[in-house]
């Protein structure tokens, strides 16, 4: 899952983004509202987290052009402000949900899980499949053949997308646009040491070898 933080106070901003990282998230960071309404509208985020005040462009007016243009990834809406007309404008202009300033990082982190869960559930079911490996979204956990796998969260990330795109060619640079960040160096094999990471942990004990590499172009996950 990868989150663009919209965010013009550099301390919030990392603080945001090193504990985001640290659950297994991909995070890019935009330090006023014109980049962050770049991004947002050039990259595939699966959720926004933005300030309402911002240097250049407002939050509000980054949320009303992005649906405007029919961006549809949730936006979650960060502020000092806490009056309630503050948070209708902020919801009235496209956002999501709405947190105030101070807040405990807890909070923000079941925010974010709550509206990733339930842009998941309108997408399709909270369980995905191939075969006999199953990983549960709410949860989790993945099993293979009713075996637990326990898969660090870049992997589980990993993973995810793989079985997201189960039967399609994804390239190295797809998988760093989704589950690695804006910085990620796409000449490393860092990539490719992942891929093996769930080898390991997936395919050993199978005859059937789930995740395959398609030469020259880049990685399948299919029966």
């Amino acid at each position: 899952m990868r989150i663009l933080v919209v965010e013009d106070e550099k301390k919030i901003a990392d603080f945001i983004k090193r504990g985001l990282k640290e659950e297994g998230y991909a995070v890019d960071i935009a330090n006023d509202g014109e980049n962050g309404l770049f991004l947002a509208k050039t990259n595939d985020y699966d959720l926004v987290l933005l300030d309402l005040m911002l240097p250049k462009l407002d939050g509000i007016t980054v949320c009303k052009k992005l649906r405007a243009d029919k961006v549809l990834m949730p936006i979650i809406m960060l502020t000092a402000k806490d009056a309630v007309k503050d948070k209708v404008t902020g919801l009235d202009a496209g956002a999501d949900d709405y947190l105030t300033k101070p807040f405990a990082f807890e909070e923000l982190l079941a925010r974010v899980r709550a509206m990733l869960r339930k842009k998941s559930e309108q997408a399709q079911a909270s369980k995905l499949q191939v075969g006999d490996l199953v990983i549960d979204l709410n949860t989790h956990k993945v099993t293979r053949a009713g075996k637990d796998i326990e898969l660090t969260a870049k992997e589980f990330a990993l993973l995810e997308y793989l079985m997201r795109n189960a039967g399609k060619v994804v390239t190295r640079t797809m998988i760093s646009e989704h589950v690695w960040d804006i910085d990620f160096d796409t000449f490393t094999n860092v990539i490719d040491v992942y891929i093996n990471y769930l080898r390991n942990k997936i395919d050993p004990d199978s005859k059937k070898k789930l995740i395959q590499t398609v030469r020259g172009r880049g990685y399948i996950l299919k029966e």
